[in-house]
């Protein structure tokens, strides 16, 4: 079984496919996180995230994998090392719409991806997983929420809590106000980027998050796998 969920940033797919990939031992497949990388290399090898010729030729290069934490969780591997931290960082933020738009990183990308959903169920969470990576997904979501809803929770994000989850988080207003413009600067760029821009597949089913628990949201995905066996 392929699972996909699309949405813009700070949506919650990484949560809820989490949350989702652990009560059915699904693989999670974070095709976000892989661009992440991609970007990681690329400012820590003094690329311009804007010179496509430079930074397809970096992910060519890249191998991105997922790995298991020695508390249990998800890890993402660039070349062998954990970068599971330095992809969350706000430079990363600011450049990975820049990477993930080439043609060439996403034919790269999008290979990984496959090959590593080629022999067991996953679900797999990003912009264009529903429309490019899986089409024939079984199951498919379009995830959203408000933006200043989204901006809450990549702030606390940044600040290692998890909004989607914790209902009591606090952020500070300043800091959230600045993840706010650049999710916007993002969304533009996702959706509006050449190759496969962020946009629902026709076959998707839109949930918005906004005035829904985590738990909700989470229910109603694994009812909708249920549905299709």
């Amino acid at each position: 079984m392929i699972v996909a969920i699309d949405g813009p940033a700070g949506s919650g797919k990484s949560s809820v496919a989490r949350a989702v990939a652990r009560r059915r031992g699904l693989m999670l497949l974070d095709t976000g996180a892989m661009y992440r990388a991609i970007t990681w290399r690329c400012l820590m090898r003094g690329v311009s995230c804007e010179d496509e010729r430079a930074v397809s030729r970096e992910a060519a290069q890249a191998r991105v994998s997922f790995g298991v934490g020695d508390d249990g969780s998800q890890t993402v591997m660039l070349d062998g090392a954990d970068v599971t931290r330095q992809i969350r960082l706000p430079e990363v933020d600011r450049n990975v719409s820049a990477v993930s738009s080439f043609k060439a990183v996403r034919e790269a990308m999008v290979a990984q991806q496959r090959q590593l959903a080629a022999a067991q169920d996953v679900i797999a969470e990003g912009r264009d997983v529903g429309t490019v990576v899986f089409p024939q997904a079984d199951v498919k979501v379009f995830l959203t929420a408000d933006a200043r809803e989204r901006a809450f929770r990549r702030a606390a994000q940044r600040a290692g809590a998890d909004a989607a989850i914790d209902a009591d988080v606090r952020v500070d207003e300043t800091e959230r106000q600045s993840v706010l413009m650049d999710l916007l600067r993002r969304d533009e760029l996702d959706s509006t980027r050449r190759e496969s821009p962020l946009r629902a597949a026709a076959d998707a089913v839109l949930i918005d998050s906004s005035r829904l628990t985590f738990d909700e949201v989470v229910d109603r995905i694994v009812r909708m796998m249920d549905r299709v066996g």
